[in-house]
């Protein structure tokens, strides 16, 4: 799908205002997406440039949320982000303008220095779990109602409202459902009621990060609010997993609870029932798996 002429001139325009000056060398080279977007690479003159597009109805607001979320991890100079350049709607079509990362190759540093430096972000906290506005995690709206209370919070924010939604899809039983209230129940066993709200990138799978020119970690795609660490360690054993040197600076510099295993399998219940929601039963296994084992 190619971008057209109209949007083209609007971006342009967009480019030119950034940049400072006017500039007719502006070419867009369509580099495919993810299972939402178009994407494409724009070449200003010297300057690289990275935008997406997609409908403005279907997911209203969606790169306003996801530039919001990259200003606020870039805020605390910790770890890379691609810097947004602007997000806007036209024709019933937004987009979301961002600086281009020329992905380069993952050297023996690599992995430590993610490790130490997603760390580091889970050090930055809140008052309280949540953000002061809803997302979105990958398509589906991400309901983040501040609380004080993590195990709540995880509850009522996460697991229930995909819940209701598979069950509406008949996706998930009142089998299901049972097996889920029998979690709840063990919540408080799991979790540490003296976790303090962590900032969390919220997506962090293996498609969810880059590796720079400079051999440097960069966090793209986030769902970001103030949760629980386990929730991106957990979501990066999910399809793929990272190699073991990113786990091993982790622990180093903030270090893993005895029970951390069984927190990641309860925090991967939430973009496992997201998957079940978008894609189907396929996924329910994981789902019953996990839940298998608090019953």
């Amino acid at each position: 799908m190619n971008i057209s002429p109209s949007l083209q001139k609007f971006v342009q325009q967009k480019l030119e205002n950034h940049l400072g000056h006017l500039t007719n060398d502006i070419r867009f080279s369509s580099i495919g997406g993810g299972s939402i977007n178009q994407t494409y690479k724009i070449s200003a003159g010297a300057n690289l440039f990275f935008c997406k597009t997609n409908s403005a109805t279907k997911f209203p607001h969606l790169f306003e949320k996801e530039a919001k979320g990259l200003k606020l991890i870039q805020q605390q100079h910790l770890i890379k982000t691609p810097k947004p350049v602007e997000y806007f709607e036209v024709e019933n079509t937004q987009l979301l303008l961002s600086e281009w990362i020329e992905e380069g190759e993952r050297n023996k540093n690599f992995w430590r220095s993610f490790g130490e430096q997603l760390a580091a972000v889970h050090q930055v906290s809140n008052v309280q779990f949540g953000l002061d506005e809803d997302n979105f995690m990958g398509s589906v709206p991400q309901c983040n109602n501040r609380d004080d209370d993590w195990i709540r919070f995880f509850r009522d924010n996460r697991l229930q409202p995909m819940i209701e939604l598979c069950i509406n899809r008949q996706l998930l039983n009142l089998t299901h459902q049972k097996h889920f209230e029998k979690l709840f129940d063990q919540l408080p066993s799991i979790f540490d009621d003296q976790q303090k709200p962590a900032l969390v990138h919220g997506d962090l799978w293996s498609g969810n990060f880059m590796c720079n020119h400079q051999s440097q970690p960069v966090l793209i795609d986030p769902a970001v609010y103030y949760g629980h660490p386990a929730v991106d360690l957990g979501m990066t054993t999910l399809f793929g997993g990272f190699q073991q040197g990113f786990y091993d600076a982790y622990h180093y510099n903030s270090p893993l609870p005895r029970n951390y295993r069984e927190q990641w399998e309860v925090c991967n219940l939430y973009p496992l029932l997201i998957h079940v929601f978008l894609f189907g039963s396929s996924y329910l296994r994981q789902v019953e798996q996990t839940l298998s084992r608090f019953q």
